[in-house]
């Protein structure tokens, strides 16, 4: 199994969405989050990690409010947002780096 830092180190856009299944905000990202992989298709991937089972890793990234989205290529960080964000809006972000 790929770790973490494997996945976000391709060259490929990779999209990490921090949540916990408790969180309402989180919960409306989940279908705007498969809309934008519909609209993008194989040009990202997107990957979910629950904060609560990943205490180290969101620690270590400086996750404090959730829901997290960061955007990474080649293990660099392209762009980071917390909160609920628009499919137009990430869509629109992430097309910037395509």
């Amino acid at each position: 199994m790929s770790s973490f830092f494997d996945i976000t180190a391709s060259d490929t856009l990779v999209l990490v969405d921090f949540f916990a299944d408790w969180c309402g905000p989180c919960k409306t990202m989940s279908p705007i989050l498969k809309e934008v992989k519909d609209s993008l298709g194989d040009t990202i991937k997107i990957i979910k990690v629950d904060v609560d089972k990943n205490k180290r890793l969101a620690t270590a990234l400086n996750i404090q409010g959730i829901p997290t989205l960061v955007l990474y290529k080649n293990s660099q960080i392209l762009w980071r947002q917390s909160g609920v964000v628009t499919k137009k809006d990430i869509v629109s972000k992430i097309n910037e780096y395509l």
